[in-house]
């Protein structure tokens, strides 16, 4: 796994300039956007200008910062970014990487989509009760029309579709790998090749296309510049980290950028709050802290008790494959990014990545 995504972030070195500068210009003297009335700094756009707070000023631990450094650079992270009040207050790259560096958010990508599809939905596109086959024609899956036709948008959001996860490749999107399994809506499983169907699914109703309507809808708007690259079956986003940090911001705020409503309220809070009552800790596509119970990808077990004991309970995240981390805990309005290679576990859980380098992060800022 770590030669080929390798190989894929050599085919994008030499976009990485032009990525860093048209999401981060030259112009270091820009001035700055103005905290808003929830307290939150907001970044220029265009612009590398990105305010910061000392340790000292919040009375962080910077003796434990530097044991957090030592996790994070041991445990092969590449880039590693702390918000606070939308100001950098850490921001850290090892292992040869730097500010211009390209990752690949994996599956913490699929809050990007998440949010694209409730764009989608306010502009009058789509609606996310819409069947899928409204989109993909009929005959997108090898099941009966009649278990097809049971398939929504939202079922798509919620990993609910109900499709055979005992298939030799759950990425494989052609119709003879998506057969039947449980009806929709009756069965959580996280069945990526389910998700990946939905950006065709929006290619088809928006008539600029997906990948155009994101560029306009959402980096335009915030100030990102990142590009989505298909890999096999999947499509994945390769960013740098203050575009993660860009995205978790807007999300911290919930769909609102400095002033400018992006995604409605109210679908943001289904967006980031428990989707159906068999996995607590899955909202659209998001991850969910502090749940009485979860279920984690390639398992049919429900585990009880919190995702990330260590964590904060309010906390919501994307997690992506080799320990790719996007945090956001509102009630300490903290952003936290976390870009690399695998820091070992790879798994969701008490017993895995998450819940070490929590530890780390919290003491640093209690």
């Amino acid at each position: 796994m770590r030669e080929k995504i390798t190989s894929m972030i050599y085919i994008f070195s030499l976009l990485t300039f032009f990525i860093a500068c048209s999401s981060e210009s030259s112009d270091d003297i820009a001035i700055s956007d103005p905290i808003n009335e929830e307290g939150l700094y907001f970044p220029p756009l265009n612009s590398s200008t990105w305010e910061t707070t000392s340790l000292i000023e919040l009375e962080w631990n910077e003796t434990a910062l530097n044991d957090l450094k030592a996790f994070l650079e041991d445990s092969d992270t590449e880039s590693f970014i702390i918000l606070k009040d939308g100001k950098i207050v850490v921001e850290e790259y090892f292992n040869g990487a730097n500010s211009t560096t390209l990752n690949p958010w994996f599956s913490a990508g699929k809050t990007l989509t998440a949010f694209t599809v409730g764009l989608a939905q306010q502009d009058g596109y789509l609606s996310i009760t819409d069947k899928v086959s409204d989109y993909l024609g009929e005959g997108w899956t090898d099941m009966l029309i009649e278990k097809e036709n049971l398939i929504s948008i939202w079922h798509q959001l919620t990993m609910t579709s109900g499709g055979d996860y005992r298939v030799s490749n759950t990425n494989c999107t052609d119709p003879i790998c998506l057969e039947y399994l449980n009806d929709a809506g009756s069965f959580w499983f996280y069945h990526n090749a389910f998700y990946t169907l939905l950006q065709p699914v929006l290619d088809a109703a928006i008539p600029q296309g997906f990948e155009t309507y994101f560029q306009s809808e959402i980096e335009n708007k915030i100030g990102i510049s990142g590009l989505w690259f298909q890999s096999g079956y999947n499509t994945f986003y390769f960013s740098i980290a203050r575009d993660v940090a860009r995205f978790g911001l807007l999300n911290l705020n919930r769909g609102n950028w400095n002033g400018s409503e992006l995604l409605n309220e109210t679908y943001f809070d289904e967006m980031t709050n428990t989707s159906q009552d068999i996995n607590k800790g899955y909202g659209y596509l998001w991850w969910l802290n502090g749940k009485e119970s979860y279920r984690a990808p390639a398992s049919i077990e429900q585990f009880t008790g919190s995702l990330i004991p260590s964590a904060p309970n309010d906390l919501i995240a994307g997690f992506g494959a080799n320990d790719q981390k996007l945090y956001i805990v509102p009630s300490q309005n903290l952003v936290i990014i976390r870009m690399g290679d695998s820091g070992g576990t790879n798994l969701l859980g008490p017993s895995g990545y998450d819940h070490l380098l929590w530890k780390k992060i919290n003491a640093v800022i209690d």
